[in-house]
């Protein structure tokens, strides 16, 4: 098997690294995680240069190893953070209650013994809060499911 590897090696000279680099892009497509795009990446780089300089393999290998840790370390620099935050927005995908708070309505009806019912859009949900009467302006405080806890933002006008 190594006489095989050997002899590709040869034959291609530095387009093998554009090979190797090519192979590492694939495995990073099977097994994401920008692993081996560094090492892809570097490969790529040790192959570009081998076509312009002729120098052995032991100090091609050197290069790709400084090059390919370098390059997995910039990475980790460049992509701290992206990717692994979920976003607020995205905390709140399939929680439509919590996407509610912070937003004021109008109560339809009174809220009557702490509970009553507020529509929003095509929904009508429970909530909790003080006595109110109707038609004063209210904010969503919290969500526990489909129960919204609100608060008043401007009392009702008079009769």
């Amino acid at each position: 098997m190594m006489a095989i590897i050997q002899a590709a090696v040869d034959f291609l000279g530095p387009w093998s690294w554009w090979v190797l680099g090519l192979v590492l892009f694939g495995l990073e497509i099977l097994a994401p995680g920008t692993f081996f795009l560094w090492f892809g990446i570097a490969a790529l780089v040790v192959g570009t240069i081998s076509l312009f300089i002729a120098w052995s393999w032991q100090v091609q290998a050197v290069v790709f190893v400084v090059l390919a840790v370098v390059a997995l370390v910039a990475g980790r620099i460049l992509l701290r953070g992206k990717g692994t935050v979920v976003g607020a927005d995205e905390l709140k995908l399939n929680q439509r209650g919590v996407r509610l708070v912070g937003r004021r309505y109008v109560l339809a009806e009174p809220l009557a013994n702490g509970a009553g019912h507020l529509r929003i859009d095509d929904t009508i949900w429970r909530i909790t809060g003080p006595d109110l009467p109707a038609g004063t302006r209210v904010e969503v405080l919290s969500a526990d499911g489909a129960l919204l806890t609100v608060g008043v933002v401007e009392p009702a006008p008079a009769a």
